[in-house]
């Protein structure tokens, strides 16, 4: 499989990730804007480490299809090599290495040529740390003293004002870091990094690329009628996502009087992904159990009037940082980390799979329901 995932993004496409990438935008944004995945979306900008790839263009001074062809059609017609470059107005040596390389006057076909010379362009280029071995170590061995690349790049400057070779830009040891096909800086040092991040992320995401701050119109969980804190009516529940690699997610529900969980695959992290489907989920819900759900301040909820107003359920939102206010669903989410360890992707698993793994969990008796299981409790309040 590709990183690009199946089936793949055309040139466009692609163009457009990098460019929302660049623009601060998250991966969920990303991946809903462009109708895919997000694990895809994480697989593409992983590759090349969160940075923005130089766009491929002909140098100036190289040769066009067309120069080709007119080389091609000079070499038929039996025209030297000077009187080719005196009509391109190029210098003989050029067109004399140009006929050498692809072959000679026998062999020499321009569009051959042309894509020959294009796959050469592909060539990676050694950067600064790859040639200059003794900066390379330096480098290295300020990242492990947990030095930040901004820090090395100044310090390198007072140290060596006159070695130009002891010079590097803070940015190309970010590349260095997080473009591992480099092979210069070990994949290790990445963890000495402050932000701890394995891919490089825009100035732009830290201010506008993603939703932050207030949700608008989010009812307070000090708002919340007292029935629901004392468990003694069902069908209000709590609601968080649990997240695996490459920025996959699943959101989870628990009911707060029988501990009964629904898993529910969201396509992204992205409001509209996560609220579309716990409507799809919700819906699917007895009347009587679509009370309120409590969820904590994540901006995956932002579109909540939308879920209010499909499913007939209040939302309330938790105070900031405190997990606690939803300690139902805290609980349950360290009891599916048996089914979903650390570095699980997650949107591998379907819908009727998850279903599957709510159905194990909620098959177990709790101590906390008498030893007897959610399933059990739940199914008695539905008689």
């Amino acid at each position: 499989m590709s990183a690009m995932g199946r089936p793949g993004l055309s040139a466009s496409q692609k163009a457009d990730l990098w460019q929302r990438w660049k623009d601060g935008q998250s991966l969920s944004e990303i991946a809903y804007a462009l109708g895919k995945n997000a694990g895809s979306i994480h697989g593409v900008l992983s590759a090349n480490g969160g940075i923005v790839p130089v766009i491929r263009r002909r140098s100036r001074l190289s040769l066009t299809l067309a120069e080709r062809e007119e080389i091609s059609r000079g070499i038929s017609s039996g025209e030297s090599i000077r009187q080719i470059a005196a009509r391109l107005a190029r210098a003989p040596s050029s067109i004399s290495r140009e006929i050498a390389r692809h072959g000679g006057p026998r062999k020499y076909r321009a569009t051959v040529a042309d894509s020959a010379a294009w796959e050469r362009s592909l060539r990676p280029k050694l950067c600064r740390l790859a040639v200059h071995k003794e900066l390379q170590r330096t480098v290295a061995e300020k990242l492990s003293k947990d030095w930040s690349p901004e820090q090395i790049s100044g310090w390198l400057r007072v140290q060596f004002p006159d070695d130009e070779s002891m010079r590097i830009s803070h940015e190309t040891i970010y590349r260095s870091l997080f473009i591992q096909a480099r092979g210069v800086l070990k994949k290790e040092l990445i963890k000495h990094l402050r932000t701890g991040r394995v891919m490089r992320r825009s100035q732009k995401a830290r201010s506008g690329g993603q939703p932050r701050g207030q949700i608008v119109d989010a009812v307070s969980i000090s708002e919340r009628p007292s029935e629901i804190e004392d468990r003694a009516i069902p069908g209000h529940w709590e609601g968080d996502l649990i997240s695996g690699a490459k920025n996959s997610h699943i959101a989870t529900l628990v009911e707060r009087k029988t501990r009964y969980t629904v898993l529910v695959k969201v396509d992204g992290k992205d409001t509209a992904s996560v609220v579309s489907a716990l409507i799809t989920q919700v819906q699917n819900l007895p009347a009587e159990l679509r009370r309120s759900l409590t969820w904590d301040r994540g901006m995956e909820m932002a579109q909540h009037k939308e879920f209010t107003v499909a499913t007939d359920v209040q939302v309330y939102f938790c105070d900031p940082q405190s997990p606690w206010q939803r300690g139902t669903n805290e609980n349950t989410n360290r009891l599916l980390r048996q089914y979903f360890p650390k570095g699980t992707v997650l949107y591998g698993f379907s819908q009727p799979e998850l279903d599957l793994i709510a159905a194990q969990l909620n098959q177990r008796p709790r101590k906390t329901l008498g030893y007897r299981s959610p399933a059990e409790e739940f199914h008695d309040m539905l008689r």
